[in-house]
């Protein structure tokens, strides 16, 4: 029964793109590259415990999508030499789940809670004293007579990654020993992973189109390593070697990404708040159904990265083109 649980979010990909993706993540901090105050104070952090042999203390990590969250969990387990085990918030269903999923953990090992925020309140309650007290407690008969049991687990440490910081309780906050928001990446920060990326690729590139590509990633490895992808299968197709700045610029005309980064979703939204909205504001919601996109993507997938460029701004009153927006639009 566990084994459903314990999995990643699904994804639209095939699995062996899935597959390639994951073979270019790093897999101890030493080859982790940026958000170095984290790295940093987890380095430390995983040192202290291993010294003390104990569990390490419960970690969240928050900021938005692509940004190494799943990566640092995985390494976290690796530093430790313990098993990670993966589920989501929408995964579980049941208290049933969250029970099998904590009775099933060995001493130290490291469960990793994706979109934890998502977890139903009841499941959240005994999430409680799972981080606390290494137990839970499971009410037992009916009537006026419940009993309840208390049933204790191995040390263990939740790693849990959310989008959705201000979307967690208080609560659930508090027993998390450390948490860290992920920042977008800088310029020399993705032409080192493109860099990395590109070695284990096994494909040649010019310095010229890591420096183009890494323009265009977004301030995320995930979507600088996509592009990379797309740039080698370009140069495979066409016999090359060395992914060059003429081929990573096709590889780009092609994907209808322009020089800041931006996608067809992204142009749209720009588009239609211009255009529709008259430059707004616009509420989320209505954006979101001209896009024919969920509420949830246009929030956490899309708008941070034309927040960062300042393309758009969130009022009181909803979304505005703000006069870089503007000008964007008129290149």
């Amino acid at each position: 029964m566990t084994d459903s649980i314990f999995k990643s979010r699904t994804s639209v990909e095939p699995p062996n793109e899935i597959n390639s993706e994951r073979a270019l993540r790093p897999t101890r901090l030493a080859d982790y590259v940026g958000q170095a105050q984290m790295r940093s104070a987890i380095e430390v952090m995983i040192g202290a415990t291993k010294k003390r042999e104990e569990a390490l203390d419960h970690v969240l990590l928050y900021g938005p999508p692509g940004l190494g969250k799943t990566t640092m969990a995985n390494i976290i387990a690796n530093e430790l030499g313990v098993n990670i085990r993966h589920t989501s918030g929408p995964a579980v269903e049941r208290a049933g789940d969250l029970v099998a999923i904590l009775t099933a953990l060995q001493p130290r090992d490291v469960l990793f809670i994706d979109e934890i925020h998502r977890l139903r309140n009841d499941l959240e309650e005994i999430l409680y004293s799972a981080l606390e007290d290494y137990a839970i407690d499971i009410v037992t008969g009916s009537g006026a007579t419940p009993r309840t049991l208390r049933l204790s687990l191995a040390p263990f440490t939740c790693i849990g990654a959310t989008t959705r910081a201000g979307s967690i309780t208080g609560p659930l906050r508090d027993r998390f020993g450390a948490a860290f928001r992920l920042e977008f990446y800088q310029q020399a920060e993705l032409e080192a992973i493109i860099t990395r990326s590109a070695g284990l690729l096994k494909i040649g590139i010019s310095p010229a189109a890591t420096i183009l590509l890494a323009a265009c990633s977004r301030g995320t490895p995930r979507f600088a390593n996509r592009l990379l992808r797309r740039a080698r299968d370009e140069a495979q197709v066409q016999g090359l070697e060395v992914i060059s700045v003429e081929l990573a610029q096709t590889t780009l005309t092609r994907l209808q990404i322009d020089g800041g980064g931006l996608d067809p979703t992204d142009q749209a939204y720009l588009d239609v708040l211009a255009k529709t909205f008259k430059g707004g504001p616009a509420g989320v919601a209505a954006l979101a159904a001209s896009l024919a996109e969920d509420v949830l993507t246009v929030e956490d997938v899309i708008e941070p990265y034309l927040l960062r460029l300042g393309l758009i701004a969130r009022t009181l009153r909803g979304r505005i083109l703000t006069p870089e927006g503007k000008k964007y639009l008129k290149k």
